[in-house]
């Protein structure tokens, strides 16, 4: 389709930026209006602007200088010298895991019908594939330990330990270790006890884990092979889905679905309900479609591929399943049109000030669908009585150190919260950890 041939100008890495000629919408069509929680989100129509390729440039971080956090927070180095690291878990005894992992994309590389690019400071090469543990000894917010916890992994994402058992999940499967409290290095031989579907989109191959409120069951999140399912629909099955499987494995069901790249998973503390941070789809237009933050319902469609934003039929597929689109639930919030937003926390300690508390941390790891670099930061969502239920503020910040050239000093992604009160921030294509405490 031709919305999806997405077309660089130039077959060298050098070259940053393409667009894509679309149709464009009736200029007197009016927006499209969804209200979702307390937010009013006014839809672009499709191609209301062309689809563009602005790849960021990462230049990394100068000596002494940090992300920005607001008055009366810290903010501090907690580990560098990392190799991608991705996501962030936190053990019973407040050793931080660490997964390295990554796309293994260099100069320009073809997924699917699509083109990926990257920038020359993006030449990621081979994926690390292995956990790091980190720990503070002295209490100084600083990591002084660390060691390979698991190595020989395949692109691991989400980490989990109930009981005496570690899970990782790589791209293809999830594993489990014989595991103890404090211990610094896996030894046991583990197994596999789900295997999952590989790869996908761009950076869809992420796997990521939670537990249930009472530990009897745990949820998958699986990202779909394809940005629209331009390659059909039979090499999605058991994709965009969040699964729900017991602790040892057995009893897979798909929790929800519609789910285009649901990266971003955590329990809200106060109903124990999962929500999802869901990366949306590219090649609509700077515009469309924004990525959310929204409840998980059991047995709940969430649009993709034939809706959008709820039910907004996706023009790539009009026609094909209307009952699809009319069954399509609205989220709960927009967090805006490509801002890779694949981290989600919430907020458990207890040192941030009270708005905070129970609030959602949200790690947009930024754009390259869009003619203007969006995202690049933390942002926080206020929860109340267990539900979005205020304004999404900025909450790290400075990523970006010269939007006009394109040049980031890195991307946050995973999120986790400290037993002190504290969160940790990955800062992969910096290879740093951030630390974000309060005064």
């Amino acid at each position: 389709m031709i919305n999806k041939a997405f077309l660089l100008a130039t077959t060298t890495a050098a070259m940053l930026l393409s667009a894509c000629s679309f149709k464009q919408p009736d200029p007197s069509k009016a927006d499209n209006v969804t209200t979702s929680a307390k937010q009013q989100v006014k839809l672009a129509p499709p191609y209301a602007t062309r689809s563009t390729r602005t790849f960021c440039d990462v230049i990394g971080w100068p000596k002494g200088k940090m992300p920005i956090a607001p008055a009366g927070f810290k903010v501090n180095l907690y580990a560098d010298g990392l190799d991608n690291p991705r996501n962030i878990y936190l053990t019973a005894n407040g050793d931080v895991l660490v997964s390295e992992a990554n796309t293994e994309i260099k100069g320009i590389m073809k997924v699917g019908a699509n083109i990926i690019g990257a920038s020359a400071s993006q030449d990621l090469g081979k994926s690390a594939n292995k956990i790091i543990l980190l720990r503070d000894i002295n209490g100084d917010g600083i990591a002084d330990v660390r060691s390979v916890f698991l190595s020989g992994l395949n692109h691991p994402y989400g980490m989990l330990v109930l009981k005496n058992w570690f899970y990782v999940a790589n791209t293809d499967g999830l594993w489990r270790y014989p595991y103890h409290t404090g211990q610094t290095k896996i030894t046991g031989k583990g197994t596999m006890i789900l295997t999952l579907p590989a790869g996908g989109y761009n950076n869809h191959w992420t796997r990521n884990l939670r537990i249930n409120s009472d530990s009897t069951k745990i949820y998958v999140s699986v990202g779909s092979g394809t940005n629209d399912a331009e390659k059909g629909m039979d090499i999605e099955i058991r994709r965009a889905d969040i699964l729900e499987i017991d602790p040892d494995g057995k009893h897979e069901h798909i929790l929800a679905s519609g789910l285009r790249n649901p990266a971003g998973i955590d329990v809200e503390p106060l109903t124990h309900v999962l929500f999802t941070a869901v990366n949306e789809r590219d090649g609509l237009g700077d515009n469309l479609v924004p990525d959310y933050l929204t409840s998980v319902k059991e047995g709940g469609f969430y649009g993709w591929p034939y809706a959008y934003f709820g039910q907004h039929e996706d023009p790539d597929h009009v026609g094909e399943r209307p009952d699809m689109v009319k069954k399509t639930i609205t989220p709960d919030l927009a967090l805006g049109s490509h801002t890779a937003s694949l981290g989600l926390a919430f907020y458990t300690g207890k040192k941030f000030p009270a708005k905070y508390q129970g609030g959602a941390f949200i790690g947009q790891h930024g754009s390259w669908n869009s003619s203007k670099l969006v995202g690049y930061k933390v942002v926080f969502v206020p929860f109340v009585n267990g539900k979005p239920g205020g304004i999404i503020e900025d909450f790290l910040t400075g990523f970006i150190a010269d939007a006009a050239k394109r040049k980031v000093y890195g991307r946050p992604v995973g999120i986790a919260v400290m037993p002190d009160g504290s969160i940790l921030v990955a800062d992969d294509t910096s290879n740093k950890i951030w630390r974000v405490s309060a005064l």
